[in-house]
């Protein structure tokens, strides 16, 4: 294992939230965040707000009020 202290695994959280380290840092920050309560508890707030984030850019906007702006924006002004 490679030295993963919270600096590391806070400046990695990003990364690690969307799936975009090797392998071996995952595994790094992984173990670090099952021992330290403060990473952790970071990790959580990451994670909590990277599911409402993808939850909500999922949301459509009724047809009726998505074709009222287009209309609008297609009006002249």
């Amino acid at each position: 294992m490679t030295d993963c202290g919270c600096d590391k695994a806070k400046a990695e959280l990003e990364e690690y939230l969307h799936r975009e380290l090797s392998s071996q840092d995952v595994q790094d920050i992984e173990e670090h965040l099952a021992h330290c309560t403060d990473c952790s508890a970071e990790h959580l707030v990451g994670l909590t707000l990277t599911e409402k984030v993808r939850k909500a850019c999922q949301e459509t906007a009724p047809a009726h009020l998505r074709d009222a702006v287009l209309a609008r924006l297609s009006t002249p002004a």
